[in-house]
């Protein structure tokens, strides 16, 4: 790994992690409803990716296979949507680990799904991932929301989902910002029917933090991170997300004045370990775009 891919990759989970910090603390303070910070959140990002890629964000980014050139705009809404409604409830850490461990279980069921035996060690490590994940949903004085945990477990499925169908894109980033703008529409649906969306509720500050959730931490996040993908390796490309809910976690207890429980610890320290084990051996393009 040169420097600059270092660095590149450095600042692309930095901001992966920060969409988990502003969205937790615009949310958790009130300064905005999920609905309205999805719908900005996805409008900036569009606007930003639309103007670094110009017209090539218009162009459909899988030929020839509209199904999924349709689906994909409507995960990145959902997981956009589900991402919001989770962080009502949830610390930046424990939402972040949420996430990151059922994008990656569900990237690598659909794998299996599609007929990739995974090896001993990838099973091992997919079970010790659903169990550290299982074991946070368990009810106790530390486990964190259940309808929260289970919001951006839907967020983490859709990403997942997204990033399946993602594989079959002639370029990455210019399917990212095909994919923001078309997935306005459903998003303004979404928004429109969101029992709590209320536009008029807004705030300068809980807007503002939605544009730089959208534009930079989410768009900007995206271009660099594509540009440190050519540097990575495709298991280097998956095992360094693993980075991202312990950078959230740290972010929130700097930030947020968040607690680090044991059980988040323990659980945390079950997904990374299984997911880095599910990387080992036979990896074809597990990376996803991004959270």
């Amino acid at each position: 790994m040169t420097f600059k891919t270092f660095i590149l990759t450095g600042l692309a989970m930095t901001a992966f992690a920060l969409n988990s910090i502003l969205c937790r603390f615009a949310l958790r303070d009130g300064l905005i409803d999920p609905g309205s910070f999805t719908m900005i959140r996805l409008a900036s990002g569009a606007l930003f990716l639309g103007l670094v890629l110009g017209r090539k964000a218009l162009k459909r980014p899988i030929p020839g296979n509209g199904s999924a050139s349709l689906a994909m705009p409507l995960m990145l809404t959902l997981y956009a949507l589900f991402f919001s409604l989770a962080y009502v409830r949830l610390d930046a850490g424990t939402g972040a680990l949420i996430l990151c461990g059922a994008v990656q279980v569900s990237m690598i069921l659909g794998g299996i799904l599609a007929g990739n035996r995974p090896t001993r060690t990838q099973a091992a490590g997919i079970l010790l991932a659903m169990a550290g994940l299982a074991w946070l949903f368990l009810p106790g004085l530390s486990a964190p929301s259940f309808t929260g945990a289970l919001a951006m477990t839907g967020a983490g499925t859709a990403w997942g989902i997204y990033s399946l169908l993602g594989k079959y894109a002639s370029d990455p980033a210019e399917a990212t910002g095909f994919n923001f703008i078309a997935g306005l529409g459903p998003a303004l649906l979404l928004w429109m029917v969101i029992p709590g969306s209320d536009p008029l509720f807004l705030t300068w500050s809980g807007a503002g933090i939605a544009v730089l959730s959208g534009a930079f931490t989410s768009g900007g996040g995206y271009v660099i991170w594509y540009r440190a993908l050519k540097g990575l390796g495709q298991t280097q490309a998956g095992v360094v997300q693993l980075t991202v809910p312990v950078l959230a976690a740290a972010g929130g207890i700097l930030f947020l004045s968040e607690v680090l429980t044991p059980r988040l610890v323990l659980a945390g320290a079950a997904v990374l370990m299984g997911v880095g084990l599910s990387f080992i051996k036979n990896q074809k393009r597990v990376e996803s775009y991004g959270h």
